[in-house]
């Protein structure tokens, strides 16, 4: 049994191959090509920065939801609007800006962060003002 190792070896290497190559990538390019992962909404991705209603909306609800996590300890001062702002498609945004932030022993400094959130309603825009209707997806640079 010991001189057919390497021989059990290789042709078990060559099987996996063969199954990857004729059986699980034909069925992976099917599943990529149907409309299984299709999403059909009116909100079309942009690589260029936008300014809408709903964005400013966003940008709203990030600074909120900031002003929650770093607590009554410190001061913040948002600008009006934010630094850029995108549309990832599906009424997900992504938002960069900054803010002022003044601590109790009152040193500011300025920050920048970045916002990814996901208004959950879709095309009906009537809840946007209510912050129970969106997702934070994440932030980072507080």
């Amino acid at each position: 049994m010991k001189k057919y190792r390497i021989l059990i070896f290789i042709a078990g290497l060559s099987a996996l191959l063969l199954t990857q190559y004729k059986l699980i990538m034909p069925f992976a390019y099917k599943v990529i090509a149907s409309d299984l992962f299709l999403v059909d909404s009116k909100d079309q991705a942009s690589q260029i920065a936008i300014s809408t209603p709903l964005s400013a909306i966003a940008y709203m609800h990030c600074n909120n939801y900031i002003k929650s996590e770093l607590g009554p300890d410190v001061t913040l001062v948002f600008p009006e609007k934010p630094l850029n702002a995108w549309t990832l498609g599906n009424y997900q945004y992504l938002i960069s800006a900054e803010f002022t932030i003044t601590s109790d022993t009152a040193s500011t400094s300025t920050k920048k962060y970045v916002c990814r959130i996901t208004y959950d309603n879709g095309d009906n825009e009537e809840g946007a003002l209510d912050f129970e209707n969106w997702s934070i997806i994440g932030v980072s640079g507080i």
